[in-house]
């Protein structure tokens, strides 16, 4: 009598374990060229082609950049590095307070979805603006004033920050100097 009944199934393969991933994120570099106060110039999205001021790099890597709106309409927008190209001029920051800004503040409130019921099946179609809130108004406000009395120290600052850039006909992107 044997004294263990042999097994009835082998596994076909060996069942290989997932690798551990130990990569740990780095945080993103900046580029040598953008420091605090640069002017940047934006080269893709709703505002190509605008002029900004850059206030300092999020914890995500993105850059926050601001217009001043009174100026030139860009709100307080974050940017990706990628999509800008750093000009020579410089603004004084050191009276802006950007303290309050990071990823969670320009973050999309979530809304919990509803069930439809047969009535609103049918206005789905009629969509709410969404409304920017009065908290945000009075920040972008309070930015644009504290940084407007440093640009208008500048002769000329607040024309070229007003200015669009764009290529014309005969101008060599590769040997222009920003």
């Amino acid at each position: 009598m044997p004294a263990e009944k042999p097994l009835k199934y082998y596994p076909t393969d060996d069942v290989r374990k997932p690798l551990v991933n130990k990569h740990k994120p780095k945080p993103t570099k900046l580029t040598a060229s953008i420091t605090l106060g640069t002017v940047l110039i934006i080269l893709a999205g709703r505002f190509k082609g605008k002029r900004v001021v850059f206030l300092k790099q999020l914890s995500s890597g993105l850059l926050l950049v601001i217009g001043p709106f009174r100026i030139n309409g860009v709100p307080l927008r974050r940017v990706n590095q990628a999509y800008v190209i750093a000009t020579s001029t410089k603004v004084d920051i050191s009276g802006v307070n950007v303290e309050k800004f990071d990823d969670k503040y320009f973050a999309k409130e979530t809304q919990k979805k509803k069930k439809k019921g047969e009535g609103e099946f049918f206005e789905a179609g009629k969509k709410e603006k969404s409304v920017l809130p009065q908290e945000k108004k009075d920040d972008q406000k309070a930015v644009d004033a504290q940084l407007i009395k440093s640009i208008e120290g500048v002769p000329d600052l607040k024309t070229d920050l007003g200015a669009r850039f764009s290529l014309k006909a005969g101008m060599k992107p590769h040997e222009l100097v920003f």
